[in-house]
């Protein structure tokens, strides 16, 4: 390829997308199961399946501390460790815009395979299209994923139980807060990086620590573990108490927030699990998360009540008690 951006002849299925394909693509993500034909075939699995679909926008495509490829391959990863899944492959479906740069598309690939690799994923088959100028915005990324729930693991958003502990694997809002600083929307100068990482190991040791006695585990994502604490609480028809002086957040993360005005526990993670579990192996967990290579600020910040259902109850540091108010609105859209 001479061209230094993409193009639509890139798209249209000859010469220049078999090279793309071969030299981008191929380059990155070749393993014994990647495929040139119309479907990867592959060995038969032995046990339940973990099975998930994910797309992924992020404006701008790069931040501090990831990009919008390896974000798709963690999106994906956690999102069936969560249901106790090993993640074993994944597809995905590039939607690149007319003029975007080469390099910047091998650096996307090229994250997307140091990603896979370190949790062991293997990237299979996808799919290339070229839209024209204006028509997306940079590269979108669709993936699949399909992995292998480990025996004994059943969780669910339905199965939070009155008395369970709420644990947060580390600190909380990081990457919304990174993709805000990446739009220089405020001129706010912050050396704040997104928690963007692949969660498996982080389950695995969850799940260990526990001896698969585990109700929720959920990625705290698109509106924060917030969201993910209402949702949980609506899904299980259960209360939510929380302590607020138990919450990690990162110091640069309370900075930009306290100048906007925002609550960090409404700002996306991609690198935490929300964990409901039972009391009694609360602790443990959090000893095993705290070995962890993106869980060492791991905390207990709150617990189950057959109380308030549906609600989510702060204790505030003055101890005085307060109703989260539900999220609406979109603080931060395209964020993943």
């Amino acid at each position: 390829m001479t061209e230094n951006t993409v193009t639509l002849a890139h798209g249209a299925g000859g010469k220049q997308t078999s090279e793309l394909i071969e030299k981008v693509f191929k380059a990155h993500f070749a393993n014994p199961e990647f495929t040139a034909d119309d479907a990867a075939v592959l060995p038969k699995a032995e046990g339940r399946l973990g099975f998930t679909t994910d797309g992924f926008i992020v404006s701008p495509w790069k931040f501090n501390g990831g990009n919008i490829g390896k974000l798709s391959v963690c999106g994906t990863v956690n999102d069936l460790s969560c249901m106790g899944a090993k993640p074993l492959y994944m597809t995905c479906a590039f939607v690149i815009e007319e003029g975007f740069p080469l390099d910047a598309l091998e650096e996307i690939a090229s994250a997307m395979e140091k990603t896979a690799k370190e949790v062991g994923v293997k990237i299979v088959a996808g799919d290339t299209k070229v839209a024209g100028k204006g028509q997306c915005d940079g590269v979108f990324i669709t993936t699949t994923g399909m992995g292998v729930i480990r025996e004994g693991a059943d969780t669910s958003g339905k199965y939070a139980k009155p008395g369970d502990a709420v644990i947060v694997t580390g600190d909380v809002g990081r990457h919304g807060c990174t993709i805000l600083i990446a739009r220089d929307t405020y001129g706010i100068e912050s050396d704040v990086d997104s928690d963007c990482a692949p969660l498996w190991a982080t389950a695995e040791s969850v799940f260990d620590a526990a001896d698969n006695d585990v109700h929720v585990i959920r990625d705290a994502t698109r509106g924060g573990v917030g969201t993910v604490l209402y949702e949980i609480a609506e899904q299980s028809d259960v209360g939510i108490a929380l302590d607020q002086t138990k919450i990690p957040v990162d110091e640069r993360v309370k900075g930009v927030c306290g100048m906007l005005g925002l609550e960090p526990l409404y700002l996306a993670c991609e690198g935490r699990f929300v964990i409901f579990a039972p009391a009694d192996k609360a602790e443990k967990i959090v000893e095993a998360l705290k070995k962890g290579k993106y869980s060492q600020n791991a905390a207990i910040i709150g617990r189950v009540t057959a109380e308030n259902k549906g609600r989510v109850i702060l204790e505030t540091e003055i101890g005085t008690q307060t109703i989260l108010p539900q999220p609406k609105g979109e603080l931060l859209p395209r964020i993943c």
